[in-house]
C-alpha cells in the first residue's frame, strides 16, 4: 500500500527502557530510568518498556482471548454492544478518529473498572464508571480482563510517578487520585486491509490518543506507525515483551505540552489478521488536570477535569454517542 509507506527504521529510533530496577529502591538506577522516561517524553512521546513485570503468560492469554472472543457469532457480540459507559462491542463503523474521516476498520470490546450498576460512582450520574458488558459465552474473560486491567494500571502508576520525580514533582503528583481509576481496556482486532479500498482508509487513522499513558502490546503482524517530529511516517516494530507506551493528550496538557502526544495510526497491510490488548491509564474521574508549569512559563491551558476531557473525545469519535 503505497500511500501508507513508512520509512523502515531501526528499533532504536524509538527508545526502549528496561525498567528492572525501577521498583528496587537504589536511588540511582531509579533516577537514570525515570530520567530516559521523560526524555523519551518529551523527545518522542512514544517508547517501549521490558522486563516491565506483567507476565508475559498473562498477555498471552489477553491476545488468546481477544482472538477467541472476535471469532464469535456477530450477533452474539452485538447483543453486548457499547453501553453508555462506553464498554461492551464496537463493530466495525462505529470508530473515527476525527470529522471528516473514514470509519477506522476495525472492531474492538472496551471494559473499565467493574462495578455493579448500584456503585455509588454509577449512581451519582458518572458516566465513565458504570458496569461492563461481559459476553455470556465467554465466562472466563471477566476475571483476565479485569486482572489484566489491574496489572496495566499498577504499571501506569509507576511510570506516572517516575515522571513526575524526573521533572521535580512530588512522587504523587499524577496519582493523586488514583483508587478508582477511569482507565479504559480494549481488546482490538484488525480484518485485512486491501489496498482497493482507497488512499484514506486505515485501520486506525492518524490521531493522538485522549488520556494520559496508553500501554500497548501488539502481535507479531506489526502496523503501528507513528509520526517523526520532520512529519515522516515511522514503522513502530513488534518487540516481543515489550509494551508500547505513549504519552496522550491528557498527559501533554498536564505538563504544560512539555511531554509530546505525538500522532499515530494502524495499517495492517499484512494480509492476515492483526490483534493488539490496549490500556488507556488515566486517574480518578475527578482529577483536576491543572498544567505544571515551570518557573518563567505561564499555563497554556484551564484546568479541566479528567472525566470532561475523556467524555469530550468520546462525543467527537464514536457514532453511537449521537444515536
Amino acid at each position: 500500500m503505497a500511500y501508507a509507506a513508512a520509512r523502515e527504521i531501526d528499533h532504536s529510533a524509538i527508545p526502549v527502557i528496561d525498567l528492572t530496577s525501577l521498583g528496587n529502591g537504589d536511588d540511582a538506577k531509579v533516577a537514570a530510568i525515570a530520567a530516559a522516561l521523560t526524555r523519551a517524553a518529551e523527545e518522542v512521546g512514544f517508547f517501549y518498556v521490558r522486563n516491565h513485570g506483567i507476565p508475559q503468560a498473562q498477555i498471552d492469554a489477553m491476545l488468546a482471548m481477544a482472538r477467541a472472543f472476535f471469532a464469535r457469532p456477530v450477533a452474539e457480540k452485538q447483543a453486548i454492544a457499547v453501553n453508555e459507559y462506553h464498554h461492551g462491542f464496537i463493530e466495525i463503523g462505529e470508530a473515527k478518529m476525527y470529522a471528516g474521516a473514514n470509519v477506522d476498520l476495525k472492531e474492538s470490546f472496551v471494559w473499565g473498572l467493574d462495578v455493579e450498576a448500584d456503585d455509588p460512582d454509577t449512581l451519582a450520574g458518572n458516566r465513565i464508571i458504570g458496569p461492563n458488558a461481559w459476553p455470556d459465552a465467554m465466562p472466563e474473560m471477566r476475571a483476565c480482563l479485569v486482572e489484566y486491567m489491574a496489572a496495566c494500571n499498577a504499571l501506569g502508576a509507576r511510570l506516572l510517578e517516575a515522571f513526575a520525580v524526573s521533572i521535580g514533582e512530588p512522587r504523587d503528583r499524577f496519582i493523586r487520585r488514583f483508587d478508582r481509576p477511569i482507565s479504559r481496556g480494549a481488546l482490538i482486532h484488525y480484518p485485512p486491509q486491501d489496498a482497493a479500498m482507497g488512499a484514506d482508509q486505515f485501520g486506525v487513522a492518524p490521531h493522538t490518543d485522549y488520556g494520559c499513558l496508553t500501554l500497548l502490546y501488539q502481535d507479531e503482524t506489526g502496523g503501528l506507525q507513528v509520526q517523526g517530529l520532520d512529519g515522516e511516517w515511522l514503522t513502530a516494530h513488534p518487540i516481543p515483551g515489550t509494551f508500547v507506551v505513549n504519552v496522550g493528550d491528557l498527559l501533554a496538557r498536564w505538563t504544560n505540552d512539555r511531554f509530546k502526544s505525538t500522532p499515530h495510526r494502524v495499517i495492517n497491510a499484512s494480509g492476515g489478521e492483526r490483534y493488539s490488548t490496549v490500556v488507556f491509564v488515566d486517574p480518578n474521574h475527578d482529577t483536576a488536570i491543572d498544567p505544571v508549569v515551570p518557573d518563567g512559563e505561564t499555563s497554556k491551558y484551564d484546568p479541566v477535569t479528567c472525566g470532561e476531557h475523556i467524555l469530550s473525545r468520546y462525543d467527537a469519535s464514536f457514532a453511537y454517542r449521537s444515536k
